[in-house]
């Protein structure tokens, strides 16, 4: 963690007196990656009983949030399930790039409905097109993080080219991971996270993160965020968030 976030979030303590007076008419907005639905609600939970401060999430696609956050939509807090659209609004000079960190990390694993998985050898010489019938569901390719994660792997494995008239493209993670669920796609690719909260999936193998970039969830403050969005960016950091966030399989990188 740099020294610059560092006087940021003990600007942060020092702010928290002058705001915790009038806490029950202020809001923390934050814009967070489908994937971090489950998580993050739990985390805000917690923060409004702990700090008594209401926290609205918003949760949708990265590449949907970054666009709301550009055009003027009133959020303080944005986490990206990936490092290229929080480096779009960092450009467009839409983030506290001080304030940024990369918080979490995660897997990429092929799914399929409860019952229903198939044997897949995570090679080059493996012909993914026929381990399984019908579609396979993931983000959209060219702007949802999991799609694009996905995309490449199927690149690298050299699957691409077989599979990529059966792939549909959804509005975000979750959306995919619904698909599967109702047998509509007989194969998805989301997150391990994902899988994980999910009953009705399989998971049927993690990809080699070799294959793709880093899977990577910064974090940070946007402009003319309320000042109670530093408090709340410390609170992410802290050992007891970081239990819950292990707790739903999530990678912790800033320890």
């Amino acid at each position: 963690m740099n020294n610059k976030f560092l006087a940021y979030l003990l600007s942060a303590m020092m702010l928290c007196a002058s705001f915790g007076a009038h806490a029950e008419d202020k809001k923390l907005t934050v814009f967070a990656a489908a994937s971090l639905t489950n998580v993050l609600s739990e985390i805000t939970a917690q923060y409004e009983k702990e700090k008594s401060i209401k926290v609205v999430n918003s949760f949708a696609a990265s590449s949907a949030l970054a666009k709301q956050i550009e055009n003027g939509a009133p959020a303080d807090i944005f986490m990206s399930a990936d490092t290229k659209w929080m480096n779009y609004l960092q450009d467009k000079k839409r983030i506290e790039i001080d304030t940024r960190t990369d918080l979490l990390g995660n897997r990429l694993v092929l799914i399929a409905p409860k019952g229903k998985t198939f044997k897949v050898d995570f090679t080059k010489v493996f012909d993914l097109s026929k381990a399984f019938d019908g579609r396979l569901c993931t983000g959209e390719l060219d702007s949802v993080p999991v799609g694009i994660y996905a995309k490449k792997a199927l690149n690298n494995l050299g699957w691409w080219d077989a599979i990529k008239t059966r792939i549909v493209g959804t509005q975000d993670v979750r959306a995919a991971l619904v698909f599967v669920e109702r047998g509509e796609c007989t194969a998805g690719i989301v997150y391990e996270t994902d899988a994980k909260v999910s009953s009705k999936v399989d998971i049927v193998g993690v990809f080699p993160e070799s294959t793709h970039d880093p899977i990577i969830y910064p974090v940070a403050m946007v402009i003319n965020g309320q000042p109670a969005s530093l408090d709340f960016l410390q609170y992410l950091v802290s050992p007891a968030v970081g239990e819950i966030f292990s707790k739903y399989g999530f990678t912790l990188l800033k320890k």
